[in-house]
């Protein structure tokens, strides 16, 4: 259930540029992903502005996200989220953004926003997911591995659950591997 006293993810991604924008192409960029989630159910496009930020979050661990694991999260948004295509680019695009700009002050607001609407399903499958953009390029670095770990705390993802989803990614996790890849 959404509460009202707390702001919710998509007024995060239509307030954020409320100050100076950096660049005009940054307030194009909100109007096209507001208007492109305009369109769906309301606690639809929450749930989905909530999921690809969460990606992102996993996917910039590292402080970069790569093309790949932009291409990955827009495949999952299309697969898993039901999003036309010109609608996951966006929606990716603008998550990335907002984490580049605001990651360290929304992380534990979209994450508690997200717990609190998701169902045990869908926290589960949000967790595969972020392994799965994390190992897009079959090598999942220790610091994503970690923050992988703190958003499923923040979920309240049990423990066995968490290490029954990672141990599917386990011949990706650096962790496991013999030569650290630079």
């Amino acid at each position: 259930m959404w509460h009202h006293h707390l702001m919710s993810i998509l007024d995060i991604f239509k307030n954020s540029y409320s100050g100076k924008p950096k660049a005009s192409s940054e307030t194009e960029t909100v109007r096209k992903i507001i208007q492109a989630l305009d369109q769906l159910e309301p606690g639809r496009a929450k749930f989905i502005a909530g999921f690809a930020y969460l990606l992102g979050r996993a996917a910039r661990a590292d402080m970069h996200i790569s093309l790949k694991e932009t291409q990955k999260m827009e495949r999952i948004l299309m697969d898993r989220g039901g999003l036309p295509e010109e609608q996951a680019i966006i929606v990716v695009q603008m998550a990335k953004t907002q984490n580049v700009l605001f990651g360290g002050t929304e992380n534990f607001l979209v994450t508690r926003e997200f717990r609190e609407s998701a169902d045990h399903e869908q926290k589960l499958a949000l967790l595969d997911c972020l392994y799965a953009v994390a190992a897009t390029e079959d090598y999942i670095s220790t610091i994503e591995d970690n923050e992988i770990s703190q958003i499923a705390d923040e979920l309240r993802i049990e423990h066995h659950d968490f290490i029954s989803v990672r141990s599917g990614y386990r011949s990706s996790l650096a962790v496991f591997q013999d030569e650290p890849k630079p």
